[in-house]
């Protein structure tokens, strides 16, 4: 158990259409090189009466990453962008200086037929020197993911790099996030391939780490310098994510995230007085936490 730093349950929560399996910030963990936060979206059955309808929201300090795993969503935001994004590409949304955005089933798909969706919710906070950058979008078509095998294990190099590659996801700090599938059982070693904090996610399957099995839904957390080797079981799908952590603490207030109280309620009370910048034709609003619309 030495070379485990921790392991991270899953908590469920329930948002209105979705189950939500909250992995991080946890009260032990709060985050994982520069992720700093995680939603486990689904999988979930969508169809007539209940789509994803998430209303225009804010966000500053962080990038979201979207990545679905079946299912589609259409993001739209405050910097005029409209863009679909199926299973396997990445949605960069950076958020900077205040951006705000919506996700919802896309219209064509609201047709009274039922399908599921799943996917990973995931917010990189940006380093101190960045976290007031002009906002950005960049949506990475998968067939521009670096992806390549080792034996039987299917590589996704989601963003960042790692295994001495680079994806084509403009991060801004030294991170990583990769996608492995194997059908069979495979030995895995992230020894000198990754930088950084290292966290293991359980999407499908088991894993074997240090004598204990590990079942999905869970994300097991450790040090690149002294993490053992991890085994997958067949018909395992992990994530692999982290990087290098910045020097300093960094606050989360609903969907903000910065180095400083000041600029978390300096976001709010432009949030709340809409002074925010806000999505081209669309009225759509989610207050603050405890305020009404």
């Amino acid at each position: 158990m030495s070379n485990i730093g921790l392991i991270i349950e899953e908590r469920s929560r329930d948002i209105g259409d979705f189950l939500v399996g909250r992995l991080i910030p946890f009260r032990k963990k709060r985050m994982i090189g520069p992720f700093i936060f995680i939603d486990h979206m689904g999988p979930t059955q969508l169809g007539p009466k209940h789509y994803m309808d998430v209303d225009q929201h804010p966000h500053i300090g962080l990038s979201t990453l979207t990545f679905m795993l079946e299912g589609e969503i259409m993001h739209e935001d405050s910097l005029g962008t409209k863009q679909r994004i199926s299973p396997g590409s990445v949605n960069w949304m950076t958020a900077g200086s205040g951006v705000s955005h919506s996700e919802r089933t896309p219209v064509d798909l609201r047709n009274g037929k039922v399908f599921t969706a799943h996917g990973y919710q995931i917010w990189v906070a940006l380093p101190k020197h960045l976290e007031d950058m002009q906002p950005a979008f960049h949506h990475i078509p998968e067939d521009q993911l670096p992806q390549w095998k080792d034996g039987n294990a299917e590589f996704t190099l989601v963003a960042g790099e790692g295994y001495g590659k680079k994806s084509p996801v403009p991060v801004y700090s030294p991170l990583f996030m990769i996608q492995i599938k194997v059908k069979t059982s495979y030995q895995l070693n992230v020894q000198d391939a990754l930088k950084g904090e290292i966290g293991i996610c359980i999407v499908e399957g088991r894993i074997e780490a240090c004598g204990q099995t590990i079942e999905k839904g869970n994300i097991l957390v450790s040090k690149v310098e002294d993490t053992c080797n991890v085994k997958l079981q067949a018909d395992t799908h992990l994530l692999l994510f982290g990087g290098e952590p910045f020097p300093e603490e960094r606050h989360i207030y609903w969907n903000f995230v910065a180095s400083s109280k000041e600029k978390i309620e300096q976001a709010k009370a432009g949030w709340k007085n809409k002074s925010f910048p806000m999505m081209p034709h669309d009225t759509s609003y989610v207050p603050l936490p405890g305020e009404k619309k």
